[in-house]
């Protein structure tokens, strides 16, 4: 019953309870506009696409639901995702914009996050005629003419700019991730349908293998939990220090390093690389000569279901250590650690240092690398064993480590939050 009692003592605090309200309101404003569709769409033609599709599947989770039924912030956040990883990538090209994003404090992140802004627009612009594009080719939308396309398109953008600015207003003053959030309520937003199919497609002779299905999902989810949460800490300890009268250092404490610190990218990588080529290929498959022969290889490739799963499992461990060795440098680690006078027992100060977190990181990647292909692939298994198709977030993939994520930060940050008063109280 103890998180009751912080439940109730959430909302007996008005600022926290004015945060959450106001969290509140803006998903409310999300969710209706994710439900006004662009005029003229076919949405049982739509429904049909997305269900054959993975690849517009996976973007309509990063959308919050708001794609498969073309809404006015159809492309949802997704464009502004996009920006800020290639920005990242970027910086292991461009040593300015490492500098920048690394070395130039609170001030370099913000004119970095800025230019991730600004890149949003044109990314959500081509994304949108993209994607509207594919939709004609595929006879699931009619033929835009050029008067109707322009107004379209700038009203995508505008959405995903609003969007955008709705999840920097979360951030700054509500609680928890914005953009997350967001995600997150399109994903929860799906829940009522997948009850409703359930009671639909209800037949008494498939009671255990829902039953097996719930209780491996909520195993399923308890993993997730605690390999998100899992981390490997090393010592540090500090020099003592003497200023004038004073001493300063002569304390220890930890480095956390995450059992799966690149979180769910690695899935998106491996998905889009996966799914995007059998896509261009659908385009060229009654194609003559070499080149249909060639689109029909790719197709049966991702078709095949035992070379599509062993691909996407071991895609899915590459980039994880592709993404954390772009986001995680050792190197500046250990000579931070220097700076300030920090060193891990047993190991000397500068590139035995960065040696010494490399050869760690790389062991906890293992674990978290393998964690998350097996998390991608169990949907599939799981559906395959017990043959339940509903409630498809409860059991891996994008959707359950999206879900478990934001929980978990935006649970640390209320308890942070709580932890402050109680402080102050004293």
């Amino acid at each position: 019953m103890n998180w009751l009692l912080k439940a109730i003592q959430i909302f007996k605090i008005p600022e926290l309870r004015n945060k959450l309200l106001f969290v509140f309101g803006i998903l409310v404003i999300f969710r209706i506009m994710a439900n006004i569709p662009i005029p003229a769409i076919d949405q049982e033609r739509l429904r049909e696409f997305f269900a054959g599709n993975q690849l517009f599947g996976l973007l309509n989770v990063f959308t919050g639901g708001a794609l498969d039924n073309l809404s006015i912030v159809m492309l949802g956040v997704g464009p502004y995702i996009t920006a800020t990883i290639v920005l990242q990538l970027l910086t292991m090209i461009f040593p300015a914009l490492e500098k920048l994003y690394k070395e130039e404090g609170e001030q370099g992140k913000q004119k970095f996050n800025q230019y991730g802004r600004m890149l949003t627009v044109p990314f959500a612009f081509f994304q949108g005629y993209a994607f509207l594009t594919i939709l004609v080719r595929q006879q699931v939308i009619d033929q835009f003419s050029l008067i109707s396309l322009i107004p379209t398109l700038l009203t995508i953008t505008a959405g995903t700019v609003f969007l955008m600015w709705l999840g920097e207003l979360i951030s700054e003053k509500g609680i928890g991730n914005g953009v997350s959030l967001l995600i997150f309520a399109g994903i929860v937003s799906s829940l009522p349908t997948s009850i409703r199919q359930l009671f639909l497609t209800w037949d008494a002779s498939q009671a255990v293998p829902y039953l097996a299905f719930f209780v491996v999902s909520f195993l399923i989810i308890a993993g997730v939990v605690m390999i998100t949460d899992a981390r490997r800490n090393i010592p540090v300890s500090y020099a003592k220090r003497v200023r004038g009268n004073r001493m300063y250092g002569g304390v220890s404490t930890y480095l956390p390093l995450n059992v799966n610190p690149a979180g769910v990218i690695p899935i998106i990588f491996a998905l889009s690389l996966l799914l995007f080529p059998g896509m261009i290929a659908s385009f060229f498959q009654a194609s003559p000569g070499i080149l249909g022969s060639i689109a029909q290889a790719v197709q049966n490739f991702v078709a095949n279901p035992w070379t599509y799963g062993f691909s996407y499992f071991l895609l899915v461990g590459v980039f994880t250590y592709f993404y954390t060795s772009v986001t995680f440098d050792p190197k500046a680690i250990a000579s931070n650690l220097q700076k300030m006078g920090g060193f891990v027992p047993g190991v000397r100060p500068g590139i035995s240092t960065t040696h010494f977190l490399s050869y760690v990181l790389n062991r906890i990647l293992l674990i978290g690398a393998l964690f998350l292909g097996s998390v991608a692939l169990m949907p599939a298994i799981v559906q395959g064993a017990t043959g339940v198709q509903t409630f498809q977030f409860l059991v891996g993939g994008t959707s359950l480590l999206i879900l478990v994520s934001v929980v978990l930060e935006t649970i640390r940050q209320l308890r942070s939050q709580l932890q402050m008063r109680d402080y102050d109280t004293f």
